[in-house]
């Protein structure tokens, strides 16, 4: 469990409450508006009404002692880096902010942001991979090089163990699980046979992914 503060209750900090919540985290949610931090109460620990530019209400919160700061403010890009700025300058451990552009990505990252998450392009990203192909059903990017996906059995893998395809030695691509009815399967071997109607998590550098899977 962390302690988590979240500056920033729109609709995209509303769902980040919820989805702490249910992973047990407390939450202490920020924001300027009474009715959009009321709202969020029956998913966080405490809610805080303030202007997080403001330098003595931030101290106030006692940054220092949250393993995580994330600023979700989408609204108002000069109070979002005001507030990532102050976050660092007082100590924050970890600050992640909200990006919606390229350009504020940048200055997040220069003016104290750790990381940066950026909801628009990632998502749009997912849509495109996911949906420009039949049988890439999900994918986890790591980092810029490797890739994990969730794909389904290539018919011509049909029948065949794991072991007899060589899909390491051959793709360079590791199988590191199997799918079947919603349930994974994480005990892979050679011998492991794949069947029609599973997908595989399959994890690689993405030009050899792109390669053995055609995407």
């Amino acid at each position: 469990m962390k302690s988590i503060l979240l500056i920033g209750l729109g609709r995209f900090g509303r769902h980040i409450a919820i989805h702490l919540d249910q992973l047990g985290h407390q939450v202490m949610a920020v924001d300027s508006s009474d009715e959009r931090a009321e709202a969020v109460l029956p998913f966080v620990t405490n809610a805080q009404i303030g202007d997080s530019t403001n330098g003595e209400f931030l101290e106030s919160l006692g940054v220092r002692n949250y393993d995580v700061c994330i600023v979700a403010i989408g609204h108002d890009f000069q109070s979002s880096l005001e507030t990532t700025s102050l976050l660092k300058e007082m100590g924050a451990k970890l600050v992640v902010s909200r990006a919606t552009t390229d350009v504020q990505e940048k200055f997040l990252l220069r003016n104290g942001a750790d990381e940066v998450i950026y909801p628009e392009k990632q998502l749009a990203k997912w849509v495109a991979i996911r949906y420009s192909t039949d049988h890439v059903l999900d994918y986890i990017e790591l980092d810029s090089d490797h890739t994990m996906f969730e794909i389904q059995v290539p018919d011509d893998w049909v029948g065949k163990s794991i072991g007899t395809l060589d899909i390491r030695k051959k793709h360079k691509v590791n199988v590191i699980g199997i799918k079947e009815g919603g349930k994974v399967r994480l005990t892979i071997s050679p011998d492991t046979v794949l069947e029609a109607g599973e997908t595989m998590l399959v994890f690689g550098n993405n030009k050899d992914l792109q390669k053995c899977f055609h995407i």
